[in-house]
């Protein structure tokens, strides 16, 4: 009976990483020796600036919140749920605690002695390399000047000019270099790029000349492996002698330069030479991201193709792109920046096959105005995927003994281009939402009409309708046909208190992602049968709320939804951190939806909880936490609690 509980625990702590990946002897001793406490809700396990514990801890059951608290009131930074591990303080020697822990709900919590885990750690490489991966991604100490965590470490450097001859194109050194003198430990130094958000630091003597490289792979190889002790000093690790090069280097010499020496990492000094002051760092992820930043190679292709199946193996390439960027954790922003301007080569590309086609069938131009709109995901310059084409057309008011006729070419020229960009590899819509749908296909003051008919009489489908359409952006044609339409839209919101109530209500209307137990709520029945549909249960609730907020405050011409609540957190500082975390939130749910999609070769709409490692449905749990928060504000502003 006295291994009762020991053997109990052995078995609840071994579901979980890093316990799952040691030995059984070894999980027992710590078993064996772990303390249990009761923490009651809202009871504190320990606050910011307490004196570390030689201890960590581990939810058993409830959950437990970390808050910075440097605020008021505290900003929530990190949830742990059933089976997560908080508290990790004392294994990177931190004298305080930089979060507090709060009990959210009646918790239990093991406690456990570092003297039992370090060891463990040190001779275990994969627990060791699980810890790493945890403080490189900045889940367990996050500085207050880095804000709340996100599902992955975004390099925020951004080349913001574009150049067409990009093999003679030199580098942008414009970054101070991070390094720290021979004699400093390999942990000081890993903390050093932690903090920088670096992947490489450069060891230099007094002189700031380099002597040497510590890189990610440096620390994995010879650190985590366990061949070194953080205690060891950095030049016992760094590779040198370092690969030094000009200020004035180009990519192609880069590239030659990293190919002929295979390494990732150059170092720039004044005058290219080691015994010079350092100036910089180039990695292969720079290079990617300068690269990436101008799609032109991709777009003069893209002018140049013939037809959809060559339009759909340039998409290809930029699905290729996608990847890299994504699994370089380039900033979604960058990311959806880039692709939309790929996907509207695209479409201007089918327009203008399908306009020489019209033309080569003797199908004659009507010679009106009109402008091709994108609506939807790709209206909102967030469709990183080639998921199914949403799309609209407006054309100036004709008379109306004309305006037959010129409906009929413009429906024509649509079916063309619907055509050319199914060949492409965008699927047609399944609901119809597209220019070749005579519903769809209108002249400006028909569209008018119908905007202000699904505004003056609100319904759940002219709301539902309304979400779809008030998204649109022009793509290509005379502009200044959207512009007028999305005036109309404004101000025709702007006297409608009550429309912007019933978006708001539908905004609500959404199945929550979680259950009462916050797992994922999966679909019950049907095709997708016990997968997550990330687009309506978390994805939408918070682009519906995005789009109804900044239509109440009369801001045109922003469809993105991050953008949105970036507007939004400048317009209403009362509500600032709600929309950071909001814009946040649905960076992170656009990134892991692309990366869904490439895995599974879908849209990335659909997919297994059961199928994601821990961490992952840790993040994609807490990506969902503004969303009640943005529920409740909708509530009180839009007075839905008194709409029938």
């Amino acid at each position: 009976m006295e291994n009762a509980i020991p053997q109990r625990i052995f078995d609840s702590m071994q579901q979980y990483p890093p316990f799952s990946l040691m030995k059984d002897p070894d999980l027992m001793r710590i078993a064996e020796r772990i303390r249990i406490r009761f923490v009651a809700k809202d009871q504190w396990v320990f606050q910011a600036k307490d004196a570390v514990q030689k201890q960590i801890y581990f939810v058993q059951e409830g959950a437990i919140h970390l808050l910075q608290q440097q605020q008021d009131p505290a900003q929530l930074v990190e949830a742990c749920d059933q089976g997560e591990i908080f508290g990790l303080g004392p294994l990177v020697d931190s004298p305080h605690y930089q979060l507090g822990a709060k009990a959210e709900e009646d918790s239990l919590v093991y406690i456990i002695p570092q003297a039992i885990l370090q060891p463990i750690i040190e001779k275990q490489p994969k627990v060791a390399w699980y810890f790493a991966q945890s403080f490189a991604a900045g889940k367990y100490a996050v500085p207050s000047s880095l804000g709340p965590p996100t599902l992955f470490w975004q390099e925020q450097q951004r080349q913001q000019q574009a150049f067409e001859l990009l093999e003679i194109q030199s580098i942008d050194h414009s970054r101070k270099p991070v390094s720290c003198l021979p004699g400093t430990s390999i942990q000081a130094a890993a903390q050093i790029m932690r903090t920088q958000s670096v992947g490489s630091i450069i060891i230099t003597n007094e002189a700031e000349n380099p002597v040497g490289i510590i890189t990610d792979r440096d620390l994995r190889n010879k650190v985590v492996s366990g061949d070194h002790p953080l205690s060891d000093s950095v030049d016992l690790i760094m590779s040198k002698p370092v690969i030094t090069v000009k200020p004035d280097v180009t990519i192609a010499e880069v590239q030659m330069f990293m190919m002929k020496h295979r390494i990732h990492h150059l170092v720039i000094t004044q005058t290219g030479r080691s015994d010079s002051l350092v100036l910089g760092v180039i990695s292969e992820h720079d290079l990617l991201v300068i690269q990436g930043n101008n799609p032109a190679v991709l777009i003069r292709e893209i002018s140049r193709s013939k037809d959809g199946e060559e339009l759909g193996r340039i998409r290809g390439k930029a699905e290729g792109l996608l990847r890299k960027y994504l699994y370089q954790e380039v900033a979604i922003g960058f990311i959806s920046s880039i692709m939309t301007q790929i996907n509207d080569a695209i479409i201007e590309r089918a327009i203008l096959l399908a306009l020489k086609e019209m033309d080569e069938e003797g199908k004659k131009d009507p010679g009106v105005k009109w402008c091709w709109l994108a609506l939807g995901s790709e209206g909102r310059e967030e469709q990183l995927l080639r998921t199914d084409q949403d799309n609209a057309l407006v054309f100036e008011d004709v008379d109306l003994e004309r305006q037959e006729e010129v409906k009929a070419y413009f429906l024509q020229l649509a079916k063309k281009v619907t055509r050319f960009l199914y060949a492409c590899g965008f699927e047609y819509c399944p609901g119809d939402m597209m220019a070749s749908n005579p519903q769809w296909c209108l002249p400006l003051d028909a569209w008018k009409k119908q905007f202000s008919g699904w505004i003056f009489a609100p319904s759940q489908q002219h709301v539902l309708y309304s979400n779809i359409f008030f998204d649109f952006r022009p793509i290509y044609g005379a502009f200044e046909l959207a512009e007028e339409l999305s005036d109309h839209i404004f101000k025709a919101t702007g006297e409608r208190d009550i429309f912007l109530s019933f978006m708001a209500k539908n905004a609500l209307q959404t199945p929550a992602p979680l259950t009462f137990f916050r797992q994922f709520m999966v679909e019950r029945s049907g095709e997708h049968k016990d997968q997550f549909d990330i687009k309506s249960r978390a994805m939408m609730p918070l682009a519906d709320a995005a789009r109804v907020l900044i239509l109440a405050a009369q801001v045109p011409q922003i469809n993105n939804t991050f953008r949105r609540f970036d507007k939004l957190a400048e317009l209403e500082p009362q509500n600032r951190a709600l929309f950071e975390q909001a814009a946040d939130a649905y960076e992170i749910l656009v990134r892991y939806r692309a990366l869904q999609g490439l895995k599974n070769q879908t849209s990335g709409r659909y997919f297994k909880p059961s199928e994601l490692s821990k961490m992952e449905r840790l993040n994609l749990r807490n990506s969902f936490k503004p969303l009640r928060e943005l529920q409740d504000l909708l509530t009180v502003r839009f007075r839905l609690n008194f709409l029938i």
